[in-house]
């Protein structure tokens, strides 16, 4: 294959990374005059990103003799992490206004869109070295966004502990490769895969032990979670939803393409640990919700739970599972991004933002509106019918029963009463107790309001619409895998 289908395969990745390489020259002499230009020209960079996925980049098989793949899987979850990614940068500006001594400087979309090329990197990767060039570049991007606020000590802090632990986890996974690379001797998924099922190696099992450790931390499973917290927290809101959409679908990808292309013929061994992690996001993502006063951390244990749910469909190790994988993924991003848009609308009279649960008291009465979205949020997380949310852990409980894992999914559905919980309880607060101050409404204009919307009709029973389109893509891209 010659090196322009090559380049031609790898194409969203290069539109990105020359585009961020023009904007950040944009923003060294534009200085912070130039944020809100540089903000909608990342947006149009992404788009055209999504727009490359139209031709090889999108299903033209693999690159750069086998580091590289492009198929439908990659495609899906491309698309995802594309729309993740320009919500955070639309969102930020307001955020970022009302927050005294740290206005929008024209980085932020910049290092995003270097972190929408590593993501590009890890679903494509089809060799562990692509799998970890694409998550450092990805990770350093997000250590920096995390204490974008240089003045404000939580970012700080979050910041500091996303990179201490994140460089553990990045070493953890770096040992499990040189394990898999020593005793099968290569780094390819498909010659991989042939290690693994020509005979049991305690060498290779070590291997699979350690990356699937490394990639649980950056997908924050239980009990690589201890992160995901404090990060989420500390760091500021725009980044918080960008860390609990895009960087999730990524390393959800990374780590389905890994079991499935790389260590299909171990399903035995790897699931054991799949389960678990499973079993155990969803429990300690619940229970440990149940305490918190703090919105942003409540939606912390929020995506550690869901993870818990989106592995059950990786444990079916069948198309049908990692289907489910995609589709709960697709769901989980519009609920997500939904419910911090309406965060960003919590803030005192001063426009500094509020995150405590108790500011949420009486909302259905002082922004009807704004509740009544939040309500469907939160009511579709808890994966209550007949909203979007209860549709995705079908889909994921289903692939279970199937693939013959009663159990699992007996335990899965369960353990999502316990989650329903915390979510109907800010329900109550919002529509039952007494009305708090009212929060001030910003001057964003038609822009955040839009967004919310359309998360809200995404998750609403108009969802069930999108069915037949969903399930055949993902399908389709589930099956690019086997």
């Amino acid at each position: 294959m010659d090196y322009a289908a090559n380049l031609a395969m790898t194409l969203p990745e290069l539109v990105l990374g020359l585009g961020a390489v023009a904007l950040m020259l944009v923003s060294a002499w534009g200085g912070p005059g130039s944020t809100r230009a540089v903000s909608w020209a990342a947006v149009a960079v992404l788009f055209g990103a999504a727009v490359a996925l139209i031709g090889p980049a999108g299903s033209g098989g693999v690159a750069f003799d086998g580091l590289y793949r492009a198929d439908a899987f990659s495609t899906f979850t491309k698309i995802l992490i594309y729309i993740a990614t320009a919500v955070a940068i639309l969102m930020a500006p307001g955020f970022f206004q009302r927050t005294s001594g740290d206005d929008l400087r024209p980085e932020y979309p910049v290092l995003l869109l270097l972190s929408a090329a590593g993501m590009g990197m890890m679903v494509s990767a089809a060799d562990l070295l692509t799998l970890y060039v694409g998550l450092e570049l990805q990770s350093l991007s997000a250590y920096v966004l995390a204490s974008f606020m240089r003045r404000d000590a939580r970012s700080a802090e979050a910041g500091l502990k996303y990179f201490v632990l994140g460089a553990l986890a990045s070493g953890i996974l770096l040992y499990g490769i040189s394990l898999v690379y020593g005793f099968s001797g290569t780094t390819q998924f498909d010659a991989i895969a042939d290690a693994y099922g020509a005979g049991r190696s305690m060498g290779l099992l070590f291997g699979l032990v350690f990356i699937f450790a490394g990639i649980a931390f950056k997908i924050s499973a239980v009990p690589f979670h201890m992160w995901t917290p404090d990060v989420y927290e500390g760091a500021p809101t725009p980044v918080t939803a960008f860390f609990a959409s895009a960087p999730k679908v990524a390393a959800i990808g990374l780590g389905v393409r890994v079991a499935i292309e790389a260590m299909g013929p171990a399903l035995d061994q790897w699931r054991q640990i799949v389960i678990f992690a499973a079993l155990a996001s969803i429990l300690l993502g619940a229970v440990a919700a149940i305490g918190q006063s703090n919105i942003k951390r409540l939606l912390a244990y929020s995506s550690i739970n869901n993870v818990g749910f989106a592995l059950i469909g990786l444990a079916a190790g069948t198309p049908e599972g990692v289907a489910g994988v995609l589709t709960y993924l697709a769901i989980y991003v519009a609920m997500t991004l939904g419910s911090f848009l309406v965060v960003l609308q919590m803030r005192d009279p001063d426009g500094q933002p509020v995150e405590s649960i108790v500011s949420l008291s009486g909302m259905s009465r002082t922004r009807p509106a704004l509740a009544a979205a939040m309500a469907m949020f939160m009511f579709s997380l808890a994966g209550i019918p007949p909203l979007f949310g209860f549709y995705a852990k079908f889909a994921v409980f289903d692939a279970a029963v199937k693939a013959g894992l009663f159990p699992l999914a007996a335990v899965g559905i369960a353990a999502s009463t316990i989650g329903a919980y915390y979510y109907l309880r800010v329900v109550k607060t919002m529509y039952f107790d007494d009305p708090a101050p009212a929060f001030v409404k910003g001057d964003e204009g038609p822009l955040q309001g839009g967004l919310i919307a359309v998360a809200a009709v995404i998750v609403s029973p108009l969802g069930y619409l999108t069915i037949p389109l969903l399930g055949a893509w993902s399908i389709a891209a589930a099956r690019a895998l086997f």
